[in-house]
């Protein structure tokens, strides 16, 4: 096994993962979207270089299959030709719609990318393991609940709501900082867990309280109660701060053939949008539009074999690539998980989730989930 197809390494583009289709590759850009002829561009290069199949990560992350060392190379230099820019070392990740959601508390994006700087400054990238990140979150219509991290930060009418190790249900509460303390307070978390190698995370982190001593919080904020909207409200039409709409649209178990991205895309700039946006739960969100441009865009998705429909039954299925896709697979997840949601759609309505998952890693769904199908032998 080389050092790519341990577990625990992230994909990225300067260091694809071993899979059972070929290397993987993950991109995650730096400004949030992509303008879609720079997606086209990326999906056409999955075409020439991978094997045209391209993921959305529960992440929200962009990921090209099928690549040898050889093609991975290749698509690094087109992506570069795109003037993709792609984030690299500790991910601090932002909203969906950071900066441009009409309900968000505060925009993230300045403290993402003062944290981001920092991060750099300390040389924190290469002292912490491949799975460290940090969530900024805005607070508004499409939070970042679901999205594990080490350390959260999250926008409220009182300042930032500061907590370590999980997810927003499971993350153990610090307190609350402002915005001139917010910074500070994730680096010395950081370095704290830098401080323990690069296996440790946040939650082996003591007592937290005395590594941001120095710092003044506010009274500690209860674990929180709120629970992460589903991908299916993910998949809706949302008000934008200028007054436009964001259309959400979800690929079938995070994945679609690059050609239906591009043809889908093509669509988009007609209907003239300039940006589209990787989002979390495995969808894409269309800015800027009116309302007749979502609807004609949604039926164009709905041809094209998108999800369109918030009560599409395989939203309720979290399903890994599994066999043959992935080495490590041993269940064909993805035509058990199709089969399921023909047969049982009744039963998934959204009121839990159905976990099918090659092998017991659990990539698809690290969270509990009512059922779960693993694959063995």
């Amino acid at each position: 096994m080389n050092a790519f197809a341990r577990r625990g390494a992230c994909p990225a583009l300067s260091a694809p993962m071993q899979t059972g289709d070929g290397l993987l590759a993950r991109l995650h850009t730096v400004a949030g979207g992509l303008a879609p002829k720079a997606l086209i561009g990326l999906c056409e290069s999955a075409l020439r270089h991978g094997n045209g199949i391209v993921d959305v990560t529960a992440r929200g992350s962009v990921q090209i299959r099928g690549l040898t060392p050889t093609s991975a190379q290749a698509l690094a230099r087109d992506v570069d030709a795109l003037d993709i820019d792609v984030r690299s070392g500790v991910p601090v990740e932002t909203g969906p719609l950071a900066g441009i959601d009409a309900q968000e508390a505060a925009d993230p994006r300045p403290l993402a990318d003062q944290v981001r700087n920092a991060i750099a400054d300390a040389n924190l990238g290469a002292r912490l393991g491949p799975k460290v990140s940090v969530v900024v979150d805005g607070g508004g219509r499409l939070p970042m609940d679901a999205v594990p991290a080490d350390v959260r930060l999250v926008a409220s009418s009182s300042g930032w709501l500061l907590s370590i190790g999980g997810a927003a249900a499971s993350a153990r509460p610090i307190g609350i900082v402002n915005d001139a303390q917010a910074c500070t307070a994730a680096i010395a978390i950081l370095e704290a867990v830098a401080t323990l190698g690069r296996e440790a995370r946040a939650r082996d982190l003591a007592d937290p309280h005395r590594t941001i001593a120095a710092i003044p919080l506010s009274a500690r904020p209860g674990r929180s109660s709120s629970q992460a909207p589903s991908t299916g409200a993910s998949m809706a039409i949302f008000p934008l701060a200028d007054g436009t709409l964001a259309l959400g649209i979800a690929l079938p178990f995070g994945s679609m053939p690059a050609g239906n991205i591009v043809a889908l895309a093509r669509r988009a700039i007609a209907l003239g949008v300039t940006e589209i946006r990787p989002a979390p739960s495995r969808t894409l969100l269309f800015p800027g539009m009116s309302l007749d441009a979502c609807d004609t865009l949604r039926d164009a998705a709905a041809s094209l074999s998108f999800i369109t429909d918030a009560a599409d039954p395989r939203l309720s299925i979290a399903a890994c690539p599994g066999a043959p896709a992935c080495a490590s697979g041993r269940l064909a997840t993805r035509t058990l998980a199709e089969r399921i949601a023909t047969r049982d759609a009744d039963f998934l309505d959204g009121s839990f989730t159905l976990h099918v998952s090659g092998c017991a890693k659990g990539c698809a769904h690290p969270a509990p989930a009512a059922l779960t199908i693993v694959g063995h032998g």
